[in-house]
Protein backbone atom coordinates (compact mmCIF):
# COMPACT_ATOMS: atom_id res chain seq x y z
CA UNK A 1 0.00 0.00 0.00
CA UNK A 2 1.12 3.91 -0.52
CA UNK A 3 -0.27 6.79 -0.47
CA UNK A 4 -0.29 8.24 -4.34
CA UNK A 5 -0.65 12.35 -5.24
CA UNK A 6 -2.90 12.28 -8.09
CA UNK A 7 -2.64 14.44 -11.51
CA UNK A 8 -5.12 16.56 -12.22
CA UNK A 9 -6.37 14.63 -15.01
CA UNK A 10 -6.77 11.88 -12.07
CA UNK A 11 -9.48 13.36 -10.23
CA UNK A 12 -12.45 11.46 -11.55
CA UNK A 13 -11.55 8.69 -8.61
CA UNK A 14 -11.84 11.62 -6.26
CA UNK A 15 -15.12 12.23 -8.27
CA UNK A 16 -16.55 8.83 -8.01
CA UNK A 17 -15.86 8.62 -4.45
CA UNK A 18 -17.23 12.20 -3.50
CA UNK A 19 -20.98 11.16 -5.75
CA UNK A 20 -21.05 7.21 -4.60
CA UNK A 21 -24.07 7.18 -1.67
CA UNK A 22 -22.77 4.17 0.18
CA UNK A 23 -18.94 5.56 0.41
CA UNK A 24 -20.19 9.17 1.79
CA UNK A 25 -23.35 7.82 3.96
CA UNK A 26 -21.25 8.84 6.63
CA UNK A 27 -21.78 12.02 5.66
CA UNK A 28 -25.79 12.53 5.45
CA UNK A 29 -28.41 14.46 7.25
CA UNK A 30 -25.70 17.61 8.05
CA UNK A 31 -25.74 20.95 7.24
CA UNK A 32 -22.40 21.39 5.33
CA UNK A 33 -22.04 24.27 3.48
CA UNK A 34 -20.23 22.86 0.09
CA UNK A 35 -21.03 23.44 -3.01
CA UNK A 36 -23.17 20.64 -4.59
CA UNK A 37 -23.85 19.07 -1.15
CA UNK A 38 -26.89 16.65 -1.01
CA UNK A 39 -28.02 16.02 2.41
CA UNK A 40 -29.99 13.23 1.61
CA UNK A 41 -27.07 11.37 0.34
CA UNK A 42 -24.15 13.00 1.93
CA UNK A 43 -22.61 12.89 -1.58
CA UNK A 44 -20.77 15.87 -3.13
CA UNK A 45 -20.81 16.84 -6.41
CA UNK A 46 -17.12 17.44 -8.24
CA UNK A 47 -17.81 18.29 -11.51
CA UNK A 48 -14.82 18.13 -13.70
CA UNK A 49 -15.21 22.28 -13.97
CA UNK A 50 -13.77 22.41 -10.48
CA UNK A 51 -10.88 20.02 -10.54
CA UNK A 52 -8.16 22.71 -11.68
CA UNK A 53 -9.44 25.33 -9.03
CA UNK A 54 -9.68 22.55 -6.08
CA UNK A 55 -6.30 21.31 -7.64
CA UNK A 56 -4.47 24.27 -7.19
CA UNK A 57 -5.40 24.11 -3.36
CA UNK A 58 -4.73 20.77 -2.85
CA UNK A 59 -2.23 19.52 -4.70
CA UNK A 60 0.35 22.38 -6.59
CA UNK A 61 0.17 24.72 -3.86
CA UNK A 62 -0.27 22.21 -0.44
CA UNK A 63 2.16 23.51 1.53
CA UNK A 64 1.63 26.80 1.24
CA UNK A 65 -2.39 26.47 1.95
CA UNK A 66 -1.58 23.69 4.84
CA UNK A 67 -2.60 20.86 2.84
CA UNK A 68 -2.13 17.42 1.66
CA UNK A 69 -3.79 15.09 -0.09
CA UNK A 70 -3.84 11.47 -1.67
CA UNK A 71 -4.89 8.35 -3.29
CA UNK A 72 -4.88 5.33 -0.91
CA UNK A 73 -3.49 2.68 -3.73
CA UNK A 74 -3.47 -0.80 -3.06
CA UNK A 75 -2.77 -4.17 -5.20
CA UNK A 76 -2.67 -1.64 -7.88
CA UNK A 77 -5.76 0.08 -7.56
CA UNK A 78 -7.33 2.97 -5.52
CA UNK A 79 -9.29 2.02 -2.78
CA UNK A 80 -9.72 5.55 -0.96
CA UNK A 81 -8.31 9.05 -0.33
CA UNK A 82 -6.95 11.09 2.48
CA UNK A 83 -5.95 14.29 3.31
CA UNK A 84 -4.94 16.78 5.75
CA UNK A 85 -5.21 20.36 6.34
CA UNK A 86 -4.00 22.60 9.21
CA UNK A 87 -5.42 26.32 9.73
CA UNK A 88 -2.35 27.03 12.19
CA UNK A 89 0.69 27.38 9.70
CA UNK A 90 1.25 23.27 9.83
CA UNK A 91 1.84 22.04 13.50
CA UNK A 92 -1.60 20.88 13.88
CA UNK A 93 -3.73 19.05 11.25
CA UNK A 94 -7.20 17.45 10.93
CA UNK A 95 -7.11 14.48 8.91
CA UNK A 96 -9.49 12.81 6.62
CA UNK A 97 -9.59 9.11 5.60
CA UNK A 98 -12.27 7.55 2.70
CA UNK A 99 -12.06 4.11 2.15
CA UNK A 100 -14.42 2.84 -0.65
CA UNK A 101 -17.16 1.03 0.27
CA UNK A 102 -16.05 -2.34 -1.60
CA UNK A 103 -12.67 -2.23 0.51
CA UNK A 104 -14.01 -1.90 4.10
CA UNK A 105 -13.76 -4.32 6.83
CA UNK A 106 -10.37 -5.55 5.77
CA UNK A 107 -7.92 -3.50 7.93
CA UNK A 108 -6.74 -1.30 4.72
CA UNK A 109 -8.14 1.85 6.93
CA UNK A 110 -5.49 0.99 9.44
CA UNK A 111 -1.98 0.81 7.10
CA UNK A 112 -3.53 4.35 5.37
CA UNK A 113 -3.57 5.99 8.45
CA UNK A 114 -0.21 4.95 9.67
CA UNK A 115 1.53 6.01 6.13
CA UNK A 116 -0.97 9.60 6.37
CA UNK A 117 0.37 9.81 10.31
CA UNK A 118 4.02 9.13 8.93
CA UNK A 119 4.13 11.58 6.09
CA UNK A 120 2.27 14.15 8.83
CA UNK A 121 4.79 13.70 11.50
CA UNK A 122 8.29 12.72 9.48
CA UNK A 123 7.66 14.92 5.95
CA UNK A 124 5.19 18.05 6.76
CA UNK A 125 6.84 17.89 10.74
CA UNK A 126 3.29 18.00 12.21
CA UNK A 127 3.32 17.90 15.98
CA UNK A 128 -0.45 16.94 16.23
CA UNK A 129 -3.23 15.37 14.24
CA UNK A 130 -6.62 15.49 14.72
CA UNK A 131 -10.44 13.70 13.40
CA UNK A 132 -13.72 14.79 14.45
CA UNK A 133 -16.93 12.31 13.78
CA UNK A 134 -19.94 10.49 15.44
CA UNK A 135 -20.02 7.72 18.47
CA UNK A 136 -21.71 5.78 15.83
CA UNK A 137 -19.00 5.22 13.74
CA UNK A 138 -17.38 2.36 15.65
CA UNK A 139 -14.91 0.75 13.35
CA UNK A 140 -13.89 4.52 12.78
CA UNK A 141 -13.45 5.00 17.07
CA UNK A 142 -11.69 1.71 17.18
CA UNK A 143 -9.48 2.54 14.29
CA UNK A 144 -8.26 5.62 15.93
CA UNK A 145 -8.10 4.22 19.77
CA UNK A 146 -6.06 1.33 18.32
CA UNK A 147 -3.28 3.85 16.59
CA UNK A 148 -2.71 5.79 20.09
CA UNK A 149 -5.69 8.78 19.42
CA UNK A 150 -6.78 10.15 22.68
CA UNK A 151 -10.93 10.22 22.83
CA UNK A 152 -12.56 13.19 23.96
CA UNK A 153 -16.40 13.85 23.79
CA UNK A 154 -17.31 16.91 22.37
CA UNK A 155 -21.13 16.46 23.14
CA UNK A 156 -22.33 14.34 20.41
CA UNK A 157 -18.92 14.64 18.35
CA UNK A 158 -15.64 12.43 19.29
CA UNK A 159 -12.61 14.15 19.08
CA UNK A 160 -9.33 12.56 18.75
CA UNK A 161 -6.22 13.79 18.98
CA UNK A 162 -2.38 12.06 18.34
CA UNK A 163 0.84 14.18 19.06
CA UNK A 164 4.11 13.62 18.09
CA UNK A 165 6.32 12.18 21.59
CA UNK A 166 9.46 14.00 22.09
CA UNK A 167 12.37 12.25 24.15
CA UNK A 168 15.09 14.01 25.83
CA UNK A 169 16.56 11.11 26.95
CA UNK A 170 17.08 9.93 24.07
CA UNK A 171 17.68 13.33 22.11
CA UNK A 172 15.04 12.78 19.61
CA UNK A 173 11.95 11.79 18.08
CA UNK A 174 11.09 8.28 18.96
CA UNK A 175 11.14 5.88 15.99
CA UNK A 176 11.00 2.52 15.17
CA UNK A 177 12.97 1.36 11.91
CA UNK A 178 13.30 5.25 10.74
CA UNK A 179 9.27 5.97 11.25
CA UNK A 180 7.33 6.62 13.95
CA UNK A 181 4.85 3.83 15.48
CA UNK A 182 1.45 4.12 17.04
CA UNK A 183 2.54 2.88 20.28
CA UNK A 184 5.48 5.35 20.05
CA UNK A 185 2.95 8.19 19.59
CA UNK A 186 2.14 10.12 23.17
CA UNK A 187 -1.19 11.86 23.72
CA UNK A 188 -1.83 14.78 26.10
CA UNK A 189 -4.86 16.12 27.41
CA UNK A 190 -7.01 18.27 25.15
Amino acid sequence: MKLYVPKENELGFREELLCDPAAMSYNRCYELPFPGYHKDTGCIDFPRAAWHGWYEVWVENARENGRFYAYIEHGGAFIGDVCLHSEDGGKRFELGILIAPAYRGMGLSRKALELLADYAFNVLGAEELTNRFEESRAAAVRLHLSLGFELKDEGGMLGFRLRRFFDNRLGGWLRRGGRLWGRLWCSGGF
